[in-house]
């Protein structure tokens, strides 16, 4: 939780350890990740590509491919365990208890059906079962989300729709059956920058107006900056550290959370050298093992917390955080 929020965790994650059957063997996904999220609170993820960041998202809803996936761990919703539920019971839980909001919006919508079909399969799902209260709660939805011209747009199909638009029915559709916990795994990345600031700002006002606590998925530590109250740093399957926004990007310490930070190009940026790149495994010099993900964690302050980096071979003791 955010510094200056005391409730209690809606979303609770335990050691989760993820595993991939390959026909080379056995892929470890994620390790012993342990995060939790209040209500109203947006938790952002970050990372390199293939970090496990969207893993991660996926296996909140176990959307994962479940004959060739290993859940290890804890994945609590309100009290639900995620993992312990039957096959028969995972489609009540997503859309009421967590949602998820996919990058690209024109995949997410079948381009055959109307909007208003789609919103409205969604709405029903979620109990209400009278036509008129059917129409009437998406028309809602689609206010709710910023759309102009809602019952125009319950008749057009998704290509009829900008970008953002769609981007816009999506999150109507993950919002139809009220959902706890909300996952977005870079929802803006395919739409230019104002309609980017539009959807952050529509997705932070929802979390305030209906205590839904946010996953956000991203790679640009930007959008974090502005939308996110605690991030998470991913590298190769673990979380290296978390913290406040402030925390990490006021006092980054990992030496991967300081490298990904200054591979960010900035107005004060020499543009006479190159530009910073991440060497994995590598702090001062030194090789050292960053994906280990038994190392532990310190604690930098109440909010703030790092893995220590494991000394380089020859030398003792940990490496300098």
């Amino acid at each position: 939780m955010s510094e200056h929020d005391t409730r209690a965790p809606i979303l609770r994650i335990d050691n989760l350890s993820v595993e991939y059957d390959t026909d080379e063997g056995s892929f470890a996904a994620l390790r012993g990740i342990t995060l939790d999220v209040a209500p109203g609170e947006i938790l952002g993820l970050v990372g390199e590509s293939g970090c496990g960041k969207s893993t991660l998202g996926r296996s909140l809803l176990r959307l994962n491919d479940e004959a060739a996936t290993t859940y290890r761990g804890s994945i609590h919703i309100d009290g639900t365990e995620v993992l312990e539920l039957s096959d028969e019971a995972l489609p009540s839980l997503r859309g009421s208890e967590i949602a998820m909001i996919f990058q690209d919006p024109l995949r997410s919508l079948n381009p055959v059906f109307t909007v208003g079909t789609q919103l409205k399969n969604a709405v029903r799902l979620g109990g209400i079962t009278d036509q008129r209260a059917i129409h009437e709660e998406s028309t809602s939805l689609l206010e709710q989300v910023g759309l102009d011209e809602p019952e125009r747009r319950l008749q057009q199909y998704p290509h009829q729709l900008s970008g953002g638009q769609r981007q816009r029915v999506v999150i109507a559709i993950a919002l139809a059956q009220k959902p706890k916990v909300l996952v977005a795994d870079e929802p803006t990345t395919a739409l230019d920058v104002t309609t980017q600031k539009q959807i952050l700002a529509l997705l932070r006002q929802l979390c305030i107006d209906l205590g839904m606590a946010l996953i956000f998925v991203t790679h640009d530590l930007a959008v974090v900056w502005q939308l996110c109250d605690r991030v998470a740093v991913m590298y190769f399957g673990i979380v290296v550290e978390h913290g406040t926004v402030t925390d990490i990007f006021d006092q980054p310490t990992h030496p991967y959370t300081r490298g990904l930070l200054s591979a960010v190009p900035s107005l004060e940026t020499d543009k006479s050298r190159p530009m910073a790149t991440i060497e994995r495994g590598r702090d001062d010099g030194q090789t050292v093992s960053w994906e280990d993900g038994s190392v532990r964690f310190e604690r930098i302050s109440d909010t703030h917390f790092a893995r220590a980096v494991p000394a380089a071979p020859g030398t003792e003791g940990a490496a300098k955080l």
